[in-house]
């Protein structure tokens, strides 16, 4: 598949739910580019106005105000949509731990809503944000799409929903769906702040402030982290392909590669340090393990490279060196 990855939305109409938020608002930046028509979908209950307050004067960009847990709110997005890249939900394990009934409403009925509506509307197709969570307790590594275990934690079970739904949509209503699993995604706008902020935006403002960052167990904990653009290329991938055997199936989103907490922490201090020398004197802080979270994570992504032609272009460490100088820069 020859050029595959340089295959991007243009001269489309495409809504974007969640739109405000991290990984939303940075499609919306490829997609505006491109000369495609944007409708933005989010309530602000995570998302932020900072992140697409450079596009509200753009004619092609439309900020819609809603809720995707009210059906009408989700109707009235449709109007001539070609493409859904759906990343609205309530994320983080802790959060659905202390409250599993929000992250149920807006991550499956909300997930419910918006399938009834492109299906009423007839999309092109459904592109939707699943996660890495659904693989749960297996142990196998790296992670493969068709091999899960059972899930540990409320969100973990929403996204696994959102999975089983796609598909019954397609099956019933011819609803193309295309789900892809996200691994730790990280870069620019992410949100450092708050009681559910993710790990390395949350690190870099500790680090900044000359604060010990801590480290949930003993730092061996690994995860296959995934920059920003690499997510870009591949929604862009599931919403095009015209091959067959993407529809209705499930890839994971990631490089590929696996690093240890511990490692993420060293790296962040390196590349922050070119700009500010004392943040490598800064150790880290060990506390307990947290409920719910899975110990190893890797993607095998042969499936999504086969399938879809992805090929990521950002390994760990350029990730990194790209987000820390975007985020001393900002």
């Amino acid at each position: 598949m020859l050029g595959a990855k340089n295959r991007v939305i243009h001269n489309s109409k495409v809504l974007v739910t969640g739109g405000a938020g991290f990984i939303g608002s940075n499609l919306i930046d490829e997609l505006l580019n491109n000369n495609n028509v944007v409708i933005c979908l989010d309530n602000f209950s995570t998302g932020k106005r900072e992140n697409i307050v450079h596009n509200l004067s753009n004619s092609n960009f439309t900020l819609l105000e809603g809720d995707i847990r009210n059906l009408s709110d989700c109707q009235t997005t449709f109007s001539g949509v070609d493409y859904v890249l759906h990343q609205a939900a309530l994320g983080s394990v802790p959060r659905s731990i202390n409250d599993p009934i929000t992250t149920n409403d807006v991550n499956i009925t909300g997930f419910l809503n918006m399938l009834v509506a492109a299906k009423d509307n007839k999309v092109k197709r459904f592109v939707y944000a699943a996660s890495s969570s659904t693989y749960g307790d297996h142990p196998g590594l790296p992670k493969v799409e068709g091999i899960i275990g059972k899930p540990l934690s409320p969100y973990a079970v929403t996204k696994y929903v959102n999975e089983l739904y796609a598909d019954v949509f397609y099956k019933t209503y011819g609803l193309e769906t295309v789900g892809l699993r996200y691994f730790n995604v990280f870069g620019r706008r992410q949100d450092p702040d708050g009681a559910y902020a993710a790990v390395i935006p949350k690190f870099i403002n500790q680090l900044v402030n000359l604060e010990s960052p801590t480290i949930n167990g003993d730092g061996k904990t690994s995860r296959d982290f995934t920059y920003i653009d690499n997510v870009i290329q591949i929604n862009q991938l599931a919403a095009l392909s015209t091959n067959q055997a993407a529809i209705n199936k499930v890839f994971n989103v990631a490089f590929g590669g696996r690093g240890s907490l511990i490692d993420m922490f060293e790296s962040l201090k390196t590349n922050l340090g070119r700009y500010q020398s004392n943040v490598k004197e800064i150790s880290l802080t060990f506390g307990p393990e947290r409920a719910g979270d899975v110990k190893h994570s890797q993607a095998d992504i042969s499936f999504a490279k086969d399938v879809l032609g992805y090929e990521p272009d950002f390994d760990f460490e350029t990730g990194i060196t790209k987000y820390v100088k975007w985020y001393w820069k900002k």
